[in-house]
């Protein structure tokens, strides 16, 4: 991992290449993260890959309910020769959720961006195949946002067949 001079070393040739870029930076419990504006993830991952995280560990979504903005996305990228691990993060509103997909520079990123719009409805614009991932297609609603209703449909069973709304009748 990059230590805290490094990482504020790589939002320094970040915030070249675009002043209004960096949002903030952290490193806490021996994690670095980078957080960017969503407009500025692409070139923020170029960059990043050509200092040498060329690997996408992973891709998830966050819910930030009740901050504003509410929808995080993160990347874990990992320097492989170095052993070196950053995460790269975004967030955006609802009203506005979209960020560029970065499955052309980490094919990995495919599933995981359906997985993080299938359950939060972060929309990657430029993702070769974004549909459902985990629900079906006709599912209204995002199940990992922290206000979706907890609960869930009710099982059909034979002794409540009849109490259920709408079933017999």
């Amino acid at each position: 991992m990059p230590d805290a001079t490094g990482l504020e070393l790589i939002a320094q040739d970040l915030r070249a290449a675009d002043s209004d870029a960096v949002l903030g930076t952290s490193f806490f419990r021996e994690e670095a993260t980078v957080e960017v504006a969503p407009a500025f993830l692409r070139t923020a991952a170029e960059l990043l890959v050509e200092k040498g995280y060329a690997f996408m560990a992973s891709c998830h979504g966050v819910d930030y309910y009740p901050e504003e903005p509410r929808l995080g996305v993160h990347y874990q990228l990992l320097d492989m020769p170095n052993v070196d691990r950053i995460c790269l993060k975004t967030r955006v509103t609802v009203e506005q959720p979209n960020v560029p997909s970065l499955c052309d520079l980490w094919p990995g990123a495919n599933h995981p961006e359906r997985e993080v719009f299938d359950m939060f409805g972060v929309v990657f614009d430029g993702h070769p195949d974004l549909r459902r991932i985990l629900m079906p297609e006709d599912y209204e609603g995002h199940p990992q946002r922290r206000d979706f209703p907890i609960g869930g449909e009710p099982v059909l069973f034979t002794y409540n067949e009849d109490k259920v709304p709408g079933w017999t009748r």
